[in-house]
C-alpha cells in the first residue's frame, strides 16, 4: 500500500474523517476549507494510505508543508498526522511517515520536524517519532490572541 497525494476535492474530502479525528474543533467544512487555502498559500501537501475504494475514508493521512527555516533550513514541516481510531495498529502512520521523510529528501531538506502534544492519548505517536529516530529537540510555546 504506498500512500497518495490527495490531488482532487473528492480525495481531499476522503481525508477529512481522519483529520477530524485529530482535529476535533473543526467541522468538516472548516477543515476541507482550511486544507485548500493551505495547499494554495502554504506549499501544504495532503497525502493518504489509498486501500483502493474510493467511496471509503482513507484509514490515515498526513499533512505536511515546505518551509526555509534560519535555524534548519529547507524543512519539511508535519502539521496532521492522523489515523482513524479503528484503523490504528496496522502501520499505516508508520508507512506515512517514511513517505514524509522519502519526500524531505527527494527535495533536498535538511530535516523533518513536527509538533506534537504533550499527554497519555499522544504516547503511541510519541513511541512512533522516537523509533523513526526523530528527536525531540526543543519546547514549542504559543500565545492564543483571540
Amino acid at each position: 500500500m504506498t500512500p497518495t497525494i490527495a490531488s482532487s476535492d473528492a480525495e481531499i474530502r476522503r481525508c477529512l474523517p481522519a483529520i477530524l479525528a485529530l482535529r476535533s474543533h473543526l467541522t468538516a467544512d472548516q477543515a476541507f476549507d482550511q486544507i485548500q487555502l493551505q495547499q494554495e498559500n502554504d506549499r501544504f501537501v495532503l497525502a493518504f494510505i489509498d486501500e483502493g475504494d474510493a467511496s471509503k475514508p482513507a484509514p490515515a493521512v498526513v499533512g505536511y508543508r515546505y518551509m526555509n527555516l534560519l535555524y534548519s533550513g529547507k524543512t519539511l514541516y508535519i502539521d496532521d498526522l492522523s489515523t482513524l481510531p479503528e484503523a490504528r495498529g496496522k502501520g499505516y502512520a508508520s508507512l506515512l511517515i517514511d513517505f514524509v521523510i522519502e519526500q524531505a529528501r527527494q527535495s533536498g531538506c535538511q530535516c523533518v520536524s513536527l509538533d506534537s502534544g504533550q499527554n497519555p492519548a499522544r504516547y503511541d505517536a510519541h513511541r512512533l517519532y522516537l523509533n523513526k529516530r526523530f528527536n525531540i529537540a526543543s519546547h514549542h510555546f504559543k500565545l492564543d490572541l483571540q
